[in-house]
């Protein structure tokens, strides 16, 4: 088929396919389903499509049953080749004329006549989505009151955070890379940078980071050479941060290829940490730690803003089944904090049984966040805790959502 812009949407209604009807991150979507089909600017216009297309998907879809008699199934190929379609002309801009070449043939030999109906109907309607998206009703029901909140940071993906190696270079480096600084040793700039061609990559001056994410890393501050133990330690953000301000840094991951892009990144920045291919919940310290970092594994809902797909993904399964988890780990790593010496536990997470919880169990003296450690606009809870949502410093970009919490071995 040699109609310019197709591959892009073929590529994108795989992608809907494996995340919707699979469960796979958008990300395994992109690496199984478009090898060899997609390549170059198709294979990003096949995610952006996607992208948008999960990010909007219960407005998309209250659109398209506007316009049809009789509802289609939520798997329907009509109904996914239309969610593309307005996708395209509602959120990428693309002129109708170009969405219909392109989108009908997607149902070459299928119901064609009905998505150019719905489809034109709706621009002769010149219909527009909301400001923020809806959300799916099973997120309202976990989320609560903090939904409407959350959606208001999710019509667009994040901009670009960076991490300084050297945060006293902060207003420096926003002014050389023309971005803006939202805490020393962050600079934000606008989405789309290319960020190998950045003055200060090849010197490792930087790394990227979301804000959020940069935070539990900061909150155990310098290191004057204690010795810190960061578990599940990839991307390795944290461990960059930990050594960059003096910890001796162990970092534990169990996969050696995430191990090996550490090293690598390790390399470029000029930090030093010892890496351990290891599982977390078999490995012992021959001593315990000044203090441990946990940043576990989770259902990684608090990225919804960059990785739409877990909107419709995550259920009560996955969250049960990772709160185990993070208690196990979390119990393993209460006994590798030495006396007078402190654990951080992190999860980007929206989920109170993932952050809240597995804090309420922690057998530690509470070290309670303080509102000075934190970017102006953010405040810690009653509790001394961190809970981020990606509606917070909206009109700063936003940020992830995240739960941090701190304690001091007495």
């Amino acid at each position: 088929m040699d109609i310019p812009g197709f591959p892009a949407r073929k590529g994108a209604l795989k992608l809907l396919d494996a995340v919707l009807r699979r469960g796979e991150t958008l990300d395994q979507a992109a690496n199984n389903a478009l090898q060899g089909i997609v390549s170059g600017p198709d294979r990003a216009l096949a995610r952006a499509l996607a992208g948008e297309a999960l990010r909007w998907l219960v407005d998309l879809d209250a659109l398209i049953d506007s316009a049809t008699k009789q509802a289609l199934p939520d798997d329907a190929k009509p109904r996914m080749a239309l969610r593309l379609m307005l996708a395209g002309w509602l959120r990428l801009e693309t002129p109708p004329h170009a969405v219909i070449a392109t989108g009908l043939e997607l149902l070459s030999g299928g119901p064609r006549r009905l998505a150019h109906g719905v489809f034109s109907a709706l621009v002769r309607q010149d219909v527009k989505l909301p400001p923020a998206p809806t959300l799916p009703d099973a997120a309202v029901g976990r989320w609560g009151d903090r939904a409407a909140a959350i959606a208001v940071g999710l019509p667009v993906p994040p901009p670009l955070d960076l991490t300084l190696r050297d945060p006293a270079g902060s207003a420096s480096w926003a002014e050389r890379l023309g971005g803006i600084s939202l805490m020393t040793g962050h600079i934000r700039l606008p989405r789309g940078t290319a960020v190998e061609n950045l003055e200060g990559f090849n010197e490792g001056a930087w790394w990227v980071q979301d804000l959020a994410a940069s935070l539990p890393a900061r909150l155990l501050g310098a290191g004057a050479g204690r010795r810190v133990l960061d578990l599940c330690a990839a991307p390795g953000g944290k461990t960059m941060h930990l050594a960059s301000a003096g910890w001796q840094v162990t970092a534990i991951d169990s996969s050696a290829r995430r191990l090996e892009r550490m090293q690598a990144n390790l390399d470029r920045t000029g930090t030093v940490a010892e890496l351990v291919q290891a599982d977390a919940m078999i490995w012992q310290p021959a001593e315990p730690f000044d203090a441990v970092l946990l940043d576990a594994p989770c259902t990684a809902t608090g990225t919804c803003r960059r990785h739409p797909d877990v909107l419709h993904r995550i259920g009560p399964r996955q969250i049960a089944e990772l709160a185990e988890l993070q208690a196990a780990l979390l119990d393993r790593a209460v006994g590798w904090v030495k006396p007078g010496g402190q654990l951080v536990y992190a999860v980007c997470s929206l989920e109170p049984e993932e952050g809240e919880r597995q804090a309420a169990q922690v057998p530690l003296t509470p070290d309670p966040i303080r509102a000075e450690e934190l970017p102006a606009g953010l405040s810690p809870s009653a509790d001394g805790w961190l809970r981020t949502d990606p509606g917070m410093l909206a009109d700063a970009g936003g940020l992830d959502g995240f739960f941090v919490a701190r304690w001091r071995h007495d």
